[in-house]
């Protein structure tokens, strides 16, 4: 199919609107002029039946009857008439005609009505009126009534109707000569911001993502949000690309530091002869150096997992966001024990309530914790949360952990010595959606750095990646997981106070807060 400019689309578009509106402009002068000009030839015919009507005389006759005195009659020799009294007897008729041969015509047919005479069409209007026949006799005189039939042709009347339709007509014919080059022209003036804009688009590439539109194309309305979404579409591509080339740099620096530094402490080995001993150390220091480029690995799958956005087959992931919690919890306790963090929880007891629920870490002796009951909160009731209480998201069971695993071992890691994390897990109504917070209360997160917390590889300070052990992708990770499932995340963060991250995410439509009614 062959495509079309606009401005050609336009063109055609406005000149066949000029089109109709000229067909239509000569249809409706065709009206116009026959109403106008049959109008005013009617006022003629009923003139010119009047003047016959006033040629009927008195015959001055014993029998009193009336006459039609011709001598004064004044007529177009083409036009017809002829007039009858009431007893049916012809008074007079036109020379040219032969008459119509009706004789008195009763008066429930007065009115106009069409007539072709000799091969010519006439107009008639047939009209009865009355004369007084000796108005000084006792009594008024005598009415006697007559009915005219006038007719004229109606040969010039068209003849009129027709110039002036074909001047309607050629008049815009001419004013669409005349209007189309200039529509063009003014169509093709009209378009250059836009063809400016384009210019100026395609000129960018990967090297160059300058774009400057021109002050035209964001004063005119109709180009000013186009030229919005092409800014911000290019941006968001430069940002991306960027991210992309950052991405591929920072891995490239990340797995060749992680390989140097195996290689490293290999040739270390092979410089001299050791003993068993320091083989042995040299072997656990390359296997945890490996562990590290291994778990790099891994998140760099994970993150370029979470972002392509691919759904697997099947039907849709949902996960027991309650059950992750806990289960989530436990698993790191450990790791919070070694630094002597509590861990506060926080989770709905029901679907009609919410039940803070306390945890209270581990001892560094690191034994599991040991529920203390509800912690007293304005409005909640006491009692255990509910095992068989679940709260629905749409993320795989394996995302989900993820989740949670992230946000709480970055909390652990920032968390000062006998500190303490708040896990807090809650429901809401309209919209249905479990909100999640994890609160810590270390250094907190600087100002300039808060920006950027999401990106990959960004480290607000490169020089604890190796006391932590990250590399900058938890948070990216995190991020990626949540957007997958339609949900939300943000940071807020004060220096010396703490952090709080805030997962928002959809309930899955299947499940809110689902408890199993108690058993009987």
């Amino acid at each position: 199919m062959k495509t079309r400019s606009i401005a050609f689309r336009l063109i055609t578009a406005v000149l066949a609107v000029e089109l109709f509106s000229s067909l239509l402009v000569v249809f409706l002068s065709l009206g116009y002029e026959r109403h106008i000009h049959f109008h005013t030839f009617d006022i003629m015919l009923r003139g010119r039946v009047d003047s016959v009507l006033g040629a009927v005389q008195d015959a001055e006759d014993a029998a009193d009857n009336v006459m039609l005195d011709q001598r004064d009659l004044n007529l177009p020799a083409d036009n017809i008439y002829e007039v009858y009294d009431e007893r049916g007897r012809l008074l007079g008729r036109s020379p040219n005609w032969q008459g119509s041969g009706t004789g008195y015509p009763p008066k429930s047919i007065d009115g106009f009505s069409w007539k072709v005479v000799n091969g010519r069409h006439y107009r008639l209007l047939l009209k009865h009126g009355s004369r007084i026949v000796d108005p000084g006799e006792p009594g008024g005189g005598k009415l006697r009534q007559v009915a005219v039939l006038y007719g004229a042709p109606t040969e010039h009347v068209w003849h009129a109707i027709r110039s002036a339709v074909e001047f309607y007509a050629a008049g815009s014919i001419l004013l669409l000569i005349v209007t189309g080059p200039l529509i063009a022209w003014l169509l093709h003036r009209g378009l250059l911001p836009l063809r400016q804009l384009a210019g100026l688009a395609s000129q960018v590439s990967v090297d160059a993502w300058e774009f400057s539109p021109p002050a035209s194309a964001r004063t005119t309305p109709e180009l000013a949000s186009l030229t919005h979404a092409l800014e911000s579409v290019l941006q968001r591509l430069e940002r991306s690309f960027m991210q992309q080339r950052a991405f591929v740099s920072d891995s490239a620096h990340e797995l060749k530091t992680a390989v140097a530094v195996v290689k490293s402490s290999l040739q270390l080995l092979g410089l001299r002869q050791r003993s068993t001993r320091e083989y042995q150390a040299g072997l656990e220091r390359c296997l945890a150096d490996s562990e590290r480029l291994e778990d790099l690995v891994a998140k760099m799958l994970t993150l370029a997992r979470v972002e392509s956005g691919a759904s697997p087959a099947g039907p849709p992931a949902v996960s027991d966001m309650l059950h992750c919690l806990r289960q989530t919890v436990g698993q790191l306790q450990t790791v919070a024990a070694l630094r002597t963090v509590k861990i506060l929880i926080s989770t709905p007891a029901t679907a009609e309530e919410s039940l803070p629920m306390m945890g209270p870490g581990l001892s560094p002796s690191g034994e599991p914790p040991t529920s203390t009951g509800p912690l007293p909160t304005a409005g909640s009731s006491s009692g255990a949360v509910p095992e068989t209480a679940s709260i629905s998201v749409p993320l795989a069971p394996d995302d989900c952990s993820l989740l949670v695993s992230n946000l709480l071992l970055n909390a652990i890691q920032h968390s000062p010595p006998d500190s303490q994390i708040e896990l807090r897990l809650a429901v809401k109504a309209e919209p249905p959606a479990a909100e999640f917070e994890v609160e810590d209360h270390g250094e907190g997160i600087a100002p300039d750095v808060l920006p950027h917390v999401f990106e990959r590889f960004y480290r607000g300070d490169p020089s604890r990646t190796r006391s932590t052990g990250g590399a900058g992708l938890g948070l990216a990770i995190c991020k990626g997981v949540v957007e997958r499932a339609g949900g939300t995340i943000q940071v807020a963060s004060q220096q010396g106070k703490g952090t709080v991250v805030a997962v928002h995410l959809p309930l899955a439509h299947e499940s809110a807060i689902n408890t199993p009614p108690p058993s009987a």
